[in-house]
């Protein structure tokens, strides 16, 4: 128990020295820049029989310079012992704000947004909806640290193998991932 506390506090301390990093850049988003980004993560609970591989990959293209529309593509994994593996994937466009002009520089680019889209896997599909909030923190010119939360309400429950998961309607989903601009 007190390992994954360490672990944690380490990560944590390297994620505040990355976005420290910041004070060294120049941030240059514009009006008419796309950007790529890149996120992934892998979960496995103490004691559980399995455990989820999640990649994200977002493309945008900023139509002023504090509007941006884009396209996420989300992939989970579950992988489960004694039992097939699951997957979903997401296709969601979405549409962000950002608050430039608050911190001197735009190194620090906060947003607000909103999505609709789609989740599958291979014996369903529904809808998904809903905001995002997160921030964008430049470390180089074209390079930025990615934050963002999102909640997803589905239109439908998704089904796997017949069984449904009737405690939510929706995701808490949280990224941390680098991005690019060019």
């Amino acid at each position: 128990m007190k390992l994954k506390y360490c672990i944690s506090r380490v990560f944590i301390v390297l994620f505040m020295v990355l976005v420290g990093l910041v004070a060294v850049s120049n941030a240059s988003q514009g009006s008419g820049d796309n950007t790529l980004q890149l996120s992934g993560s892998f979960t496995h609970s103490q004691g559980a029989d399995s455990g989820v591989l999640n990649l994200d990959v977002a493309y945008g293209r900023l139509l002023t310079d504090s509007l941006e529309i884009g396209i996420l593509q989300y992939l989970g994994y579950s992988f489960i012992d004694n039992a097939d593996d699951t997957w979903v994937a997401s296709t969601i466009p979405y549409i962000n704000y950002h608050f430039s002009g608050s911190s001197g520089s735009d190194k620090f680019l906060p947003f607000v947004g909103a999505f609709i889209g789609a989740s599958y896997n291979d014996e369903d599909t529904t809808g998904t909806i809903g905001p995002q909030l997160g921030f964008k923190s430049f470390v180089k010119d074209s390079t930025f640290i990615l934050v963002r939360y999102r909640y997803e309400w589905f239109f439908d429950e998704l089904t796997v193998d017949d069984v449904e998961d009737s405690k939510s309607d929706g995701n808490h989903v949280v990224t941390l991932g680098v991005g690019f601009i060019f």
